[in-house]
């Protein structure tokens, strides 16, 4: 889909405040008191807005990443963004870049993810973040803030990044859960991701049936909160809500390996579809065939562009 509106691409930023050096590896069992010999492993870097950048390139497009990024584990994810040639600005901070670790375990096909919270990171360096958003925001562009805060940064973070980039004439998407979206939400955006459960703690409902997960997506456009909801819902698809009304779509069938970046591929090919010019219902197709295909991979492998776009052509084709 290269040649496809490239006249009217628009610029992606992406931000992310805790990124995380992903460990995975594999082992027979996961029990408690013994030693557990592990398979071999694999090292990623991750964190939601590093994620959406690294699937924007994998899919043809680009996108400006600003991270954070500290100590030992800093350098090594450092070193692994690098390798992928992917743009970066960088916000050093004291502390060490956290890990996160997945394990599958052999014998039951379950996966264990170990989430750590990240390093505490001081006003100066939090504030340093938002400046170098604020220089970077591309007008009439893209900002993806996506990820958990790490500690020492204000709940209200992503409220003022939406409202920079609202100044600069951009669109701001949030993915984020808890206290650091309600108030995205209370500032405005163009666009959030949350998962049922997610979605579901912010409203205090469990959202288990078809027409509660639409109302409840539907509510928050109604409410002039955000332009765009794009609830996640695992192995029974997507539903995508916004003022034209509500679009619910079904995961293709594909084995799955593993749903680590899932949610990020989804957000990645969204993104890039709309900044290439396309409409939501199709930046929609793109986003659920970016997930399936993540799900695809093992470990914290995210999509390959040939498993993307044949999904997307799928999907294209049964809602035609």
């Amino acid at each position: 889909m290269d040649g496809l509106r490239t006249a009217t691409m628009r610029q992606i930023l992406t931000l992310t405040v805790n990124p995380a050096l992903d460990v995975s590896t594999s082992t027979d069992r996961v029990v408690s008191g013994h030693k557990l010999r592990c398979g071999p492993s694999r090292l990623d870097p991750g964190g939601g807005g590093m994620n959406v950048s690294r699937v924007v390139q994998r899919l043809g497009g680009q996108a400006l990443a600003i991270y954070s990024a500290g100590g030992p584990t800093g350098e090594a994810y450092r070193r692994l963004i690098e390798a992928e040639h992917i743009p970066t600005l960088v916000v050093p901070i004291a502390g060490s870049t956290r890990q996160d670790i997945t394990v599958d375990e052999t014998a039951t096909g379950k996966q264990f993810r170990f989430v750590l919270q990240g390093p505490e990171l001081d006003e100066l360096e939090w504030r340093s973040c938002l400046a170098l958003v604020a220089e970077s925001i591309p007008k009439g562009g893209y900002v993806v803030a996506s990820g958990s805060l790490p500690p020492g940064v204000p709940e209200d973070f992503y409220a003022r990044v939406a409202r920079l980039t609202r100044e600069h004439d951009a669109r701001c998407i949030v993915d984020a859960s808890g206290p650091a979206l309600a108030e995205a939400l209370a500032e405005g955006v163009f666009l959030i991701k949350p998962s049922r459960r997610e979605l579901g703690e912010f409203l205090g409902t469990t959202l288990d049936s078809d027409q509660s997960q639409v109302e409840a997506a539907s509510s928050l456009v109604a409410r002039g909160s955000t332009e765009f909801v794009a609830l996640t819902l695992g192995g029974a698809g997507a539903v995508l809500a916004s003022e034209a009304g509500v679009m619910r779509l079904q995961v293709p069938q594909v084995r799955v390996q593993s749903t680590v970046g899932a949610g990020d591929s989804f957000l990645g090919a969204f993104v890039l579809r709309l900044a290439q010019g396309h409409d939501a219902a199709t930046a929609f197709r793109a986003a659920v065939a970016a997930g399936t295909a993540t799900a695809m991979t093992p470990a914290t492998e995210l999509c390959h562009r040939d498993d993307v776009e044949r999904l997307e052509a799928e999907l294209t084709a049964s809602a035609g």
